[in-house]
């Protein structure tokens, strides 16, 4: 996982969209809507917290075993060390039974963020567990990052980024709008609302961003919940049968279109209906039922 220092360095918005689209639609389809569904309640803040006056290794060891337990992944002996490196934290990927897993030496005096670097560490074992990977490595690393947010660790991530008179520092490899973004499409669909956990006034603001970001595809068309100048926009491209280069959706059968597709607002996975006509769609990669006036 990458170590950034200096807040001016941290690129923002949304550079990594079609990864983490992807990345999503990939955790979908190797873990099932109801493998997703057993993943219902973040990691609570108290779980991955450390004292002040807490011993740091075996803290380190509690933290981490929490997260092995959130993740679901078979409870094992994790070994944790602290060492000066270029990264802020490494895991070695091996059959098991033991998870080995090195921390920045930085974090001896950055408690409040050991949680968020274990978070990376201990789910890049579970995506190698599953099996489920990307031919690149910043791929896999974006996966790492969408995959510890969506399944209700990955808010330390976004909360460890932070832009201050202290400190600056921002760790993972989404931006912190994609970080937002991830959470958002999680509390859509499992209602769970990770703003009262930020400690950090723009990992919060980065969330804000992302929240919007993942509204707005739920309210872009053919879904019915779009707004009357979407809608209207829609409706005449949909005559023409060509849509614009910035519409998230595409046309096919000549002019009129007689089909549009559209990625699934929750997986991502691209969607194919019948156009001039109310209907609901149903996603056949998360189950999601969709209500559409295509």
């Amino acid at each position: 996982m990458p170590n950034r220092h200096e807040a001016d360095r941290v690129i923002h918005g949304f550079p990594h969209r079609a990864a983490v689209r992807a990345s999503l639609t990939a955790l979908y389809r190797r873990l099932s809507p109801d493998g997703v569904h057993r993943y219902p309640a973040g990691v609570t803040a108290d779980d991955v917290a450390l004292g002040d006056d807490e011993d740091l290794h075996l803290g380190t060891q509690r933290v981490a075993h929490a997260l092995v337990r959130h993740l679901r992944l078979p409870e094992a002996r994790i070994v944790v060390s602290f060492r000066p490196m270029e990264y802020a934290a490494a895991v070695e990927l091996t059959a098991g039974p033991e998870y080995f897993v090195e921390l920045n030496d930085r974090f001896r005096t950055r408690r409040r963020d050991i949680g968020a670097a274990l978070a990376h560490e201990i789910t890049h074992v579970l995506l190698h567990r599953l099996g489920l990977g990307f031919p690149g490595t910043a791929e896999n690393e974006i996966l790492t990052d969408v995959t510890t947010a969506y399944l209700g660790a990955g808010w330390l991530l976004l909360d460890a980024y932070r832009r201050d008179g202290v400190e600056s520092q921002k760790l993972g490899y989404l931006t912190p709008e994609e970080f937002g973004y991830v959470l958002a499409k999680r509390a859509e669909v499992f209602g769970e609302d990770p703003s009262p956990w930020f400690t950090s006034a723009v990992a919060y603001e980065a969330w804000v961003r992302g929240r919007a970001e993942a509204a707005r595809e739920r309210a872009a068309p053919p879904l019915a919940a779009a707004g009357w100048a979407e809608r209207r926009r829609y409706g005449w491209e949909r005559r023409r049968g060509r849509a614009g280069e910035d519409a998230p959706y595409a046309f096919e059968g000549g002019a009129p279109a007689t089909r549009v597709s559209f990625l699934c607002p929750v997986c991502l996975q691209r969607l194919r209906v019948p156009t001039g006509r109310t209907l609901r769609a149903r996603c056949g990669v998360c189950g999601s039922v969709l209500e559409c006036a295509s």
